[in-house]
């Protein structure tokens, strides 16, 4: 089966309606590949955890025809286009995303940035931002220049549009994520920045084209923004907002969250004051507190050398050996059930790889079951 074939099943897979993303990855670690889950018999099917007669009929019905017909229209568009298809078994797929609990399945992508670069951070904020909101991230941005990390936002007014703006004018790359498919910006104001961001970064959805603006939508696209970046930062949200939102996810998938504060008795920052007061968000007021809390090495990098995690190449290791790796390399250090599940992987295939990278001098053993990289 060839590429393309492959990825014909892989982006029907997650055209199905009531078949979300955990029930995909359900489906794929039973079946082993989109194309076979998508011949499975109903017998077969009835055996998958979770799967009920309504999502037999689903899969073997109509719906499966409808879903490959689909898929097929989407690749050719991507194809002309020139967007990726990001499946989440793919390399390509980032890392970071992949761990958390939500995480989509099928990612489209049009750019140039590598969306597993070692620094990813996320600016959002509100709407109506302020003269000073601006400033303020116009400022941040420029305050890390020199760690040349990938600028993620949501291509929204306010806060998110200043973000992608101050990282374009420093030179860094910047990915707006959408709520909407990749051929319909939102707001149509902010096209001639996204045509930019498309050569130096990227705009990235998890909705196939032709999705418009709905409300449903842009909850879901929080969490990519959150769940992509190693922190995310909050320069101006008043008490209720998308800004808030995308905070509470990223501390819900333990990453760094920090806030801007600002003149006291301005409603636009509120929402900053109280993530601050409440102990949700570290302060933020000069690049050293993002340095600090990322555990980024500011002299390390402005002398030219990379402080990280030791890079691995994936063509010195199996599918199964980098898909554990992958994972400690996100996480730091993880426990052998949460490695078992976030790579979808057997209880005994993990603990025997684990072993045999451990005799690679490639992953160290903790105290209760937790494996870290050397």
């Amino acid at each position: 089966m060839n590429d393309t074939d492959t990825l014909l099943y892989e982006v029907a897979l997650t055209l199905f309606p009531g078949i979300g993303p955990q029930m995909t990855r359900q489906l794929m670690s039973y079946g082993g590949s989109a194309k076979n889950v998508l011949h499975l018999p109903p017998g077969k099917l009835r055996k998958v955890p979770g799967v009920g007669p309504a999502t037999v009929a689903i899969l073997t019905g109509a719906e499966r025809t409808a879903a490959l017909k689909q898929a097929e229209s989407i690749l050719h568009k991507a194809e002309k286009e020139e967007v990726k298809l990001l499946f989440y078994t793919s390399k390509q797929f980032p890392a970071r995303l992949k761990q958390i609990p939500d995480a989509p399945t099928l990612l489209y992508y049009q750019g140039t940035a590598d969306l597993n670069q070692p620094k990813i951070i996320a600016l959002v904020g509100t709407r109506k931002a302020t003269d000073y909101g601006r400033e303020q991230t116009e400022r941040l941005v420029q305050g890390l220049v020199q760690h040349r990390p990938l600028v993620v936002s949501g291509l929204a007014y306010g806060i998110d549009i200043a973000a992608h703006r101050a990282a374009l004018q420093e030179g860094l790359e910047t990915v707006g994520v959408m709520a909407t498919g990749l051929d319909i910006i939102y707001p149509p104001a902010h096209r001639k920045t996204a045509e930019k961001m498309r050569t130096q970064g990227g705009l990235l959805t998890e909705f196939p084209f032709g999705t418009q603006p709905d409300k449903y939508n842009f909850p879901s696209r929080n969490r990519i923004i959150a769940g992509l970046s190693d922190g995310t930062v909050v320069v101006e949200a008043a008490k209720k907002g998308g800004a808030l939102i995308t905070a509470d996810l990223a501390m819900g998938y333990n990453r760094d969250v920090l806030a801007v504060p600002g003149p006291l008795g301005s409603v636009a920052s509120e929402g900053c004051h109280e993530l601050i007061k409440a102990n949700k968000a570290a302060l933020y007021s000069e690049p050293q507190d993002l340095e600090q809390q990322l555990n980024w090495d500011s002299a390390l990098q402005f002398h030219g050398k990379h402080k990280g995690p030791t890079t691995h190449d994936s063509a010195d290791f199996t599918a199964a050996e980098f898909s554990v790796i992958e994972v400690l390399q996100a996480t730091k250090e993880e426990h052998i059930d949460n490695l078992a599940w976030k790579t979808q992987l057997p209880m005994h295939q993990i603990a025997s790889l684990l072993l045999g990278l451990e005799f690679q001098n490639i992953v160290k053993a903790l105290p209760g079951k937790r494996f870290t990289l050397l």
